[in-house]
């Protein structure tokens, strides 16, 4: 199967940059699987999971805390928040964080920080489903 270039850009650091085969991500309208040679594409990105076909036919998942995905038929770039590969997960601590955000929102006083609960616990949820998903 044909390849191409993939990096996982987050503010910190390249998180992953290498030749894939496909990689699956969750856009706003549903998940996309991208192959080598797809059409230019640009979607937004939610939290959610990261599934990605190394070259040798193995795969990977990963948990995206939103972001943006540009494709060009030779390459992909993927821009997020943060992401982090699902066995790397502490799954104690996403729990801990999503019990916070819940206190969080029902004791938010003000609109930024009802926002700030529910983004923390999508997060939190996000890191717990894609840790589930590992093999």
């Amino acid at each position: 199967m044909s390849t191409f270039s993939l990096q996982i850009i987050t503010p910190e650091k390249i998180f992953f940059s290498d030749e894939v085969q496909r990689v699956i991500v969750r856009t706003t309208e549903g998940d996309v699987g991208i192959l080598a040679k797809h059409e230019k594409y640009v979607a937004a990105l939610p939290s959610g999971p990261i599934k990605i076909t190394m070259q040798d036919g193995t795969e990977r998942l990963a948990a995206l805390s939103g972001g943006v995905v540009k494709v060009s038929p030779a390459q992909t770039a993927i821009l997020a928040n943060a992401v982090e590969w699902a066995e790397d997960i502490d799954v104690d601590w996403a729990k801990r964080s999503a019990q916070d955000a819940i206190r969080r929102k029902e004791n938010s006083k003000e609109q930024q920080e009802l926002v700030f609960a529910e983004m923390k616990l999508k997060r939190a949820m996000n890191r717990l489903r894609v840790s589930s998903m590992k093999e």
